[in-house]
């Protein structure tokens, strides 16, 4: 498999669910500043992926997947030993997608405006958004270590990907101890460690 990614973007989760999946892998970083939008040997991703954004997984057939919940979901399918998702039909995989659709719905793209947007004001409001997602992960954290009851899973490498990206932004988890904690102890898994190292973030 290789992944498409740009360092640091969301491609971090799947990333690291490769890491942890113990299975082989490459990678190529994707240029998301300039059209074109090239690969770093040149490629247009967009022949890649139309959708022009990473991430992106080309399977061994050829195939391309994209769209990082189903991603992991594959990835985790694949190595089902490494327990990153549930056993398929288990209400324990539902709960897995409900949680990486509440990450990606309410966490992701609860970002994006700060990302977007030079107006301190919609940047406030969309933190102020957040804040109610990160008191509801919190509550949740509190409880157990990770996403799940059951111990790390695909969804931990999503949510700390994300989570991230406050200190990229200058705003502090110091609201949050307990989401702190979490993504210290998420950034201490070698697999962790290894996929940011590969992204050039360590």
């Amino acid at each position: 498999m290789k992944l498409y990614f740009s360092p640091g973007a969301c491609s971090l989760s799947p990333h690291i669910a490769l890491a942890e999946s113990g299975l082989p892998y490459t990678f190529e970083k994707v240029n998301l500043r300039a059209e074109p939008r090239l690969t770093e040997s040149g490629a247009d991703f967009r022949a890649i992926n139309p959708k022009g954004y990473v991430p992106a997984l080309q399977l061994a057939n050829g195939e391309i997947l994209t769209e990082g919940p189903a991603i992991v979901q594959y990835i985790a399918d694949q190595a089902p030993e490494r327990k990153l998702a549930p056993a398929n039909g288990t209400l324990a995989r539902y709960r897995l997608q409900e949680m990486l659709n509440f990450i990606s719905t309410e966490v992701h793209k609860g970002f994006s405006p700060m990302f977007r947007s030079q107006d301190e004001a919609v940047r406030d409001a969309a933190w102020l958004q957040l804040s109610t997602r990160f008191n509801v992960l919190s509550q949740l954290l509190s409880a157990q270590d990770y996403l799940l009851a059951d111990g790390f899973s695909v969804a931990d490498g999503y949510l700390f990907t994300c989570l991230g990206w406050a200190r990229i932004l200058g705003r502090s988890l110091d609201a949050w101890p307990v989401l702190q904690a979490y993504v210290g102890r998420i950034g201490e898994r070698p697999a962790v460690i290894q996929a940011m190292k590969e992204e050039g973030l360590l």
